[in-house]
């Protein structure tokens, strides 16, 4: 298998066991540097392609060759999900430990860190993230913005070669998006974020795409004006 792009998906398919279609005949790919938005209505299927490429669902039929190996089979997605780091759309969804400190280390624990150096992890993530102080906070009493910014550093925590990030800029306040801007530049360098604002792809994304209809066009870089 090449190893050209980082994702490879060709000729994808997928619906929902109501019959509810999503995909059919999805082509996309992601090369290492790439730094994509990706917009399109609701029910476009955005959260549902970061899925599929996770191995979260199965497609119908069609391709997913991610790090240059076809990924068909739940023991094949193991790689995948400690080299990319998805971000879920409900923080909830990703914090589920009585601190912070816990939530964080708990990805690193679980690729053979030792104690102490997840805790350095932890230390460095969230000073990084502007949540130095936050260790010991418990994780369901804080805010929105707060358990967005805390959600993004048990991904980054990881240390993943690839982001995939959905919605990451709701809830967050100006100081929060600045932050979160702040960490992306500096330490990120391939990354697909889905987002509906616009403003906030032209300062992270170099290039802008909307999915529809099964099919993800361009629609805008830091070159030329976005297309509305």
């Amino acid at each position: 298998m090449s190893s050209k792009y980082f994702i490879d998906i060709k000729n994808l398919s997928f619906s929902y066991p109501n019959g509810e279609n999503v995909f059919n005949g999805l082509n996309f790919s992601l090369k290492k540097g790439d730094k994509i938005g990706l917009t399109g209505s609701n029910g476009a299927g955005k959260t549902t392609l970061f899925h599929l490429i996770m191995g979260l669902l199965k497609p119908n039929s069609g391709e997913i060759e991610i790090f240059g190996n076809l990924r068909k089979e739940e023991k094949d997605f193991t790689e995948v999900r400690q080299r990319i780091g998805l971000l879920f759309q409900d923080s909830d969804d990703q914090l589920f430990c009585p601190t912070v400190e816990e939530d964080v280390a708990f990805g690193p624990l679980n690729l053979g860190k030792s104690q102490e150096e997840a805790r350095s992890i932890v230390r460095e993530t969230c000073e990084r993230l502007g949540l130095k102080g936050f260790e010991e906070r418990i994780t369901h009493r804080l805010s929105g913005g707060e358990k967005r910014l805390v959600a993004l550093a048990t991904v980054v925590a990881m240390n993943p070669e690839c982001l995939l990030l959905d919605e990451p800029s709701t809830g967050l306040d100006e100081m929060s998006t600045e932050r979160f801007l702040k960490y992306l530049k500096e330490y990120s360098d391939t990354y697909i974020i889905i987002s509906q604002d616009h403003g906030f792809l032209k300062d992270v994304a170099d290039k802008i795409y909307r999915l529809k209809d099964s099919r993800i066009e361009v629609q805008g870089n830091k070159s030329q004006k976005l297309i509305e």
